[in-house]
């Protein structure tokens, strides 16, 4: 591993829905012993500062001109409300060389969309947050028989989710990397999803 994610940053981005993926990452806390945490890397389309839906700012660390494939593990694309403009097209086909290469490329929400349009779901098990509102706003998409009805999905090295599903996201995201043990994830994620104190316990213990 080259130990660094690319998260892409833009105006409107929902920054709850990477919440727990980049704390995670970023932590390597719960990572198998061994394992350095992962260093992210916020890429935008330019070095200027954009503001989240959240109202939050970020002054991205490089422009997409020098975005590497070559020191990439993966890339994030979180939502947003502009996905079907122009302004990504730059960072769609970034994805897209991704995948062609074998680095791991997960979109949630909005980002989804983007793929669709892109032609990037045509031939890929996926999700998104609704099969019929994707049909009606992406005219290029037609992998409707690879859509499936989840929280989150993994096709290789591509990871889709739903814009309410930021927990199963992570989860996803976490697996295809192989940092977690198998019990310290499974732990984690019921942890936070039930918020059942048990398993507080059974992480704890699973990276002991």
């Amino acid at each position: 591993m080259k130990n660094t994610v690319y998260l892409y940053v833009f105006d409107t981005m929902s920054d709850w829905e990477i919440g727990y993926l980049t704390a995670e990452i970023n932590s390597g806390r719960y990572f198998k012993k061994g394992l350095d945490p992962f260093k992210i890397v916020t890429v935008g389309v330019e070095k200027t500062p954009i503001t989240t839906m959240g109202g939050l700012k970020i002054l991205p660390d490089i422009e997409l001109g020098k975005f590497s494939i070559e020191n990439a593990d993966a890339l994030i694309l979180p939502g947003g409300d502009t996905w079907m403009e122009a302004v990504h097209t730059p960072i769609l086909q970034i994805a897209q060389k991704c995948i062609n290469e074998g680095i791991l490329v997960a979109a949630i929400c909005g980002a989804t969309l983007g793929l669709a349009q892109a032609d990037m779901l045509n031939m890929h098990a996926h999700t998104s947050n609704d099969l019929g509102y994707l049909k009606m706003v992406c005219p290029n998409y037609t992998g409707e028989k690879y859509y499936k009805m989840a929280p989150a999905v993994t096709d290789g090295k591509l990871i889709t989710a739903s814009g309410i599903a930021p927990l199963e996201f992570a989860e996803h995201f976490i697996r295809a990397l192989d940092v977690f043990a198998s019990n310290t994830l499974e732990a984690w994620y019921h942890l936070n999803k039930t918020q059942d104190s048990q398993y507080f316990y059974e992480l704890m213990h699973s990276i002991q």
